[in-house]
């Protein structure tokens, strides 16, 4: 699975702690594919982390800070690219906040700013990348979307879960409009991963104990264990490359069975 001077965009790149999250091995792992790799984060630290990894194994990574909610900052954002590097052949979505609770809970401010991030952010983004794939007839677009968007599981997000539903149904009407143009759009739906973040989100609904929490998660999902970025990572690099030119329009899960469970 190859990547060779493709220009590869990964939003939400970096880590919110030490560790990898799933945006940064995605883009580690474009990178060691050949890409030419974007990491974009809200957080110039956090990308510019991500690009010092790539950049230590040879390969070629440009770090920008962005709010991908900002429609300016994204078409900034975008400017800046192919300035530097030409056209954009690859967007990764993989940006997403939450907030527990439902509608007595949460405020409509909280509401607005999980989809503002979450799909927003998806709208801004596909406008900005696709006059470049239209112009090169080849381009593809992926996002991370969440087993939240498709199953409870446990979970008190409805915000979030409902923009992760909606991330899953932009790229498939996005995947059927392109069809014909060379572009493809597929969205990979992640279960319970272990990355930094469960240390700040999720984990606390479990046990103020790290472990005891991740023990927790782990027995949700038939095969015993949680998932890593990397498991997400492997999917989307086979999506990106030209090994899935006959796929668009879908989502590959990776959850260890657990939507299966409980479906």
């Amino acid at each position: 699975m190859k990547l060779e001077n493709r220009v590869v965009v990964v939003t939400g790149a970096g880590s919110v702690a030490p560790g990898w999250g799933i945006g940064k091995a995605c883009s580690v792992n474009y990178a060691r594919a050949g890409a030419r790799v974007v990491a974009v984060d809200i957080s110039a630290e956090a990308a510019r982390e991500t690009a010092a990894i790539i950049e230590s194994e040879g390969g070629q990574c440009m770090a920008l800070a962005a709010d991908v909610s900002d429609p300016h900052a994204v078409s900034a954002m975008a400017e800046e690219i192919r300035a530097a590097w030409g056209s954009i052949d690859v967007l990764h979505h993989n940006v997403g906040i939450g907030k527990v609770g439902g509608p007595t809970d949460i405020t409509f401010d909280d509401w607005q700013r999980v989809q503002s991030v979450n799909v927003d952010s998806l709208f801004h983004l596909s406008r900005a990348v696709l006059p470049d794939m239209r112009r090169q007839n080849r381009g593809v677009i992926l996002a991370t979307s969440s087993v939240a968007g498709i199953r409870y599981v446990g979970y008190p997000h409805l915000a979030y879960s409902v923009t992760k539903a909606a991330t899953i149904h932009f790229i498939k009407m996005l995947a059927l409009e392109h069809a014909g143009l060379g572009i493809r759009c597929n969205t990979i739906i992640a279960g319970l991963i272990d990355t930094p973040r469960i240390a700040q989100t999720v984990a606390k609904q479990f046990s103020d104990d790290l472990d005891a929490a991740r023990a927790a998660r782990a027995r949700q999902v038939p095969m015993g264990k949680m998932g890593d970025a990397w498991d997400v990572a492997n999917a989307a690099l086979f999506l990106a490359s030209d090994e899935a030119r006959y796929i668009t329009g879908t989502e590959l899960v990776v959850d260890g069975g657990l939507t299966a469970k409980y479906a």
